[in-house]
């Protein structure tokens, strides 16, 4: 992790106080909270709406930390304690991880889009880890403080940094692009996510292709081939190095054979012809990631066998189309992490497709921050699942509830089920199951569908 004295970082910044008395203490790794301090942090205050850091700075200290950062405009720094005052500190934290990540001997692979980012995410640090010493994006840690909190953390070994790039506006994948100077891009693909914020899909695409701002010259950039959006607005842009990945057979990769079941995927691809690959997870759409992540691994030399070895053991980050069991041995898709009409309708495919089932439930809730057209987006999910292929539609929340409506298009009454209350759904699907039904439950972050999951899945 970052290391550095006091008389290093004054070095690296520019601090407006003198810390010569301070100079040889060692700074080991960075914080935001005290409450996770550890030994030698520099702990990084910042002044939000109803709480201020500045007053936890002697704290963090007490608890461990060597030194912390300071707002000039923060009136009485303390002297008795190191503390660098500067202009901003979290202008400051990104200006540290920049300066580390050079100095570092690794290559980083960035990854943004509308859906997928994180599933592209693990699939690529999977694969790489075969060859190299890789380190990935934790948690939700892929925004302007998160992502340089990541590259802070790396070890001085790491060889890999697969960084996930997250936004709300217009600027911020740009900034997060420019701090960690990727050797490797992709742009999964362009949904619906962030509408009330960037207005249109193609400005989702905008958004999303300031990525390659901060990629090395000679770096690849790898995107959605599918995507008329994305064709038609990397033509402007001034990257040399450009592949594409998707089903279409113009694309640089593409599968030339899929066959799947309740266990995952095996397909074949146009850049290794007779080999197969076994991708341990569910859905077309994750196919499609682990393209892009084939195409980077390619890029990084590795080997085939090496790539096939990387998906089979993969892992995903929990409540990404993770598979459990039920109390009476029903199979449960949670994939309750996050939603948008473009994995929501992924989703539905994926279960419609699946075979060996008597009872198929969706079990959807709401997407948010959709914009003007949330309920129109709710509506169509509705009327797109098919009653030939699915039992039972219980939607939660009120958006849900739109989509319900959808539903009542092709559905009759009693197999359309909607709530506001998660333990009366909870109880109504309780009832249904018999212990053959195939579940899937999706929806966006803040409906926490993973709540009705616990009541009925497993011990």
């Amino acid at each position: 992790m970052f290391e550095k004295s006091v008389k290093e970082i004054c070095e690296m910044l520019d601090v407006k106080n003198d810390l010569s008395k301070f100079e040889d203490i060692v700074i080991q790794g960075v914080s935001i909270d005290t409450r996770k301090i550890e030994k030698g942090n520099l702990f990084v205050p910042f002044k939000g709406e109803n709480v201020d850091g500045h007053q936890f700075v002697r704290n963090a200290i007490e608890k461990g930390a060597s030194a912390a950062l300071w707002d000039v405009n923060v009136p009485n720094p303390p002297e008795d304690i190191p503390v660098f005052v500067v202009e901003d500190p979290l202008l400051a934290l990104q200006s540290l991880a920049n300066q580390y990540r050079h100095q570092l001997d690794l290559k980083v692979v960035g990854i943004t889009g509308s859906n997928g980012k994180t599933t592209t995410k693990d699939i690529v640090a999977n694969i790489l880890a075969v060859k190299y010493k890789v380190h990935k994006t934790q948690g939700n840690y892929n925004n302007h403080i998160g992502l340089p909190l990541t590259i802070l953390s790396l070890p001085h070994d790491a060889e890999v940094a697969v960084l996930e790039m997250g936004m709300s506006g217009f600027g911020e994948i740009e900034l997060l692009s420019t701090i960690s100077q990727p050797d490797a891009a992709i742009v999964t693909n362009i949904g619906e996510s962030h509408l009330q914020d960037l207005g249109s899909r193609e400005g989702i695409t905008k958004a999303k292709l300031e990525i390659v701002e901060g990629l090395k010259k000679d770096g690849l950039f790898a995107y959605y081939g599918d995507e008329p959006l994305l064709q038609e607005q990397v033509k402007e842009l001034k990257v040399k190095h450009v592949k594409t990945f998707g089903r279409s057979e113009f694309n640089s990769i593409y599968p030339t054979k899929i066959e799947m079941n309740q266990n995952g995927s095996y397909f074949e691809t146009s850049l290794a012809k007779g080999e197969m690959f076994f991708l341990p997870v569910l859905g077309q759409h994750n196919i499609h990631n682990a393209l892009a992540a084939i195409l980077i691994a390619k890029e990084f030399n590795v080997t085939v066998e090496e790539m096939k070895e990387g998906l089979k053991s993969l892992k995903l980050t929990q409540m990404r189309m993770e598979m459990v069991e039920g109390k009476k041995g029903e199979k449960i898709i949670n994939d309750a992490y996050n939603a948008s009409p473009t994995s929501m309708k992924a989703a539905i495919q994926l279960v419609s497709e699946l075979e060996g089932y008597h009872t198929k439930m969706l079990i959807l809730g709401d997407m948010l921050e959709l914009g003007d057209k949330e309920e129109e987006f709710h509506y169509e999910i509705g009327t797109l699942i098919d009653p030939e292929k699915v039992q039972h539609v219980f939607t939660y929340g009120n958006l849900g509830s739109v989509i319900a409506k959808g539903a009542l298009e092709h559905f009759s009454s009693e197999r359309v089920h909607s709530f506001t209350d998660k333990k009366a759904l909870e109880d109504e699907l309780s009832t249904l199951i018999k212990g053959e039904e195939l579940l899937l439950f999706k929806a966006s972050r803040g409906m926490k569908l993973e709540e009705i999951i616990e009541g009925i899945k497993k011990s």
